[in-house]
């Protein structure tokens, strides 16, 4: 293949991400070194549309805002659904201030979870609880610092963090999530099997 017809494909597969990516959000995979309570993944721009693919392994997550004004504030937390499998882990939140005290929380656990088909990315999802309503803002948050904790009974299983309502896919974005999106369909769908859901109540 030569350079002017790969630039080409690149262009026509961003074209076709732009169309399917109305109402849809950033899909980002988040790196597993800085997820914790000193070393936070950085959520930049929170009132943009983003979707956090990550996995616990052993400890809470944690996630930092920084705003220097006011923000429509949003959050929700969702599970890849694999097939017909059960829903073998559900996930909590909490927002935190700045010196981590509590302002918010989520129970995932005592939640109804439901299914969800979304129709640009053709994937299934299980829908948490949110911070929110029908996937919008529908609160302000004041200028400063807010963190993200994500966590459940044994801290494991794979979650998908959404923050922000406001849709933005900018080329630079486009082209992320052409290296971006095999690997999320690899490791939360495509190469998955049913969870072990036979863990000690």
């Amino acid at each position: 293949m030569n350079k002017k017809t790969y630039i080409q494909l690149i262009l026509c597969f961003s074209i076709s991400l732009v169309s399917w990516s109305v109402d849809a959000h950033q899909p980002v995979l988040s790196s597993e070194s800085a997820n914790t309570a000193k070393a936070p993944y950085i959520i930049e721009e929170p009132e943009i549309s983003k979707a956090i693919f990550s996995e616990l392994k052993g400890k809470p997550h944690y996630h930092r805002i920084d705003s220097d004004s006011k923000f429509k504030f949003y959050a929700g937390i969702t599970v890849p659904k694999i097939d017909d499998c059960p829903l073998a882990e559900k996930f909590s939140f909490e927002v935190l201030d700045t010196d981590f005290r509590l302002i918010e929380r989520k129970d995932g656990e005592n939640f109804n979870w439901w299914p969800w088909y979304e129709k640009h990315g053709e994937k299934w999802y299980w829908i948490g609880p949110e911070i929110g309503e029908k996937f919008k803002s529908n609160r302000v948050y004041k200028e400063g610092t807010y963190y993200l904790r994500i966590f459940n009974r044994f801290n494991t299983g794979r979650y998908v963090l959404a923050v922000g309502d406001t849709e933005s896919f900018p080329f630079t974005v486009i082209v992320r999530m052409l290296f971006t999106m095999p690997k999320i369909n690899s490791a939360f769908w495509d190469d998955v099997n049913c969870p072990d859901t036979k863990k000690d109540n």
